[in-house]
């Protein structure tokens, strides 16, 4: 249950560090918006290291599909613009993949 919080809070610190960029690139908001976002590019970073596993690599491909899944959250919840059926199929199938990676025993 750790390992998932840590999951939620590196996904969401990441996609916050990265719309800072999108903000300010493609929304023309204000430089200062890189500020916190860069902030937030640190916490996701130090957050993956926190998930219990001995494999960078791995940690890294199940993650995958918890960014996928607070990605879509971000798009509905921030853009309003609502997942369709497509979006929900994508990723139920990265989630799949997610919990095979974390689930599986690896020797």
């Amino acid at each position: 249950m750790q390992n998932f919080v840590f999951f939620l809070i590196a996904a969401f610190s990441e996609i916050f560090g990265c719309y800072s960029f999108w903000a300010w690139l493609k929304l023309g908001k204000s430089l200062l918006w890189v500020i916190p976002g860069l902030f937030f590019l640190v916490i996701f970073a130090i957050t993956l290291t926190k998930i219990d596993a001995s494999n960078a690599g791995r940690v890294y491909a199940a993650y995958g599909g918890i960014y996928i899944l607070i990605s879509l959250l971000w798009l509905w919840l921030v853009e309003g613009v609502q997942p369709d059926k497509w979006d929900l199929l994508g990723v139920t199938v990265s989630l799949i993949g997610t919990f095979v990676i974390l689930f599986s025993p690896h020797h």
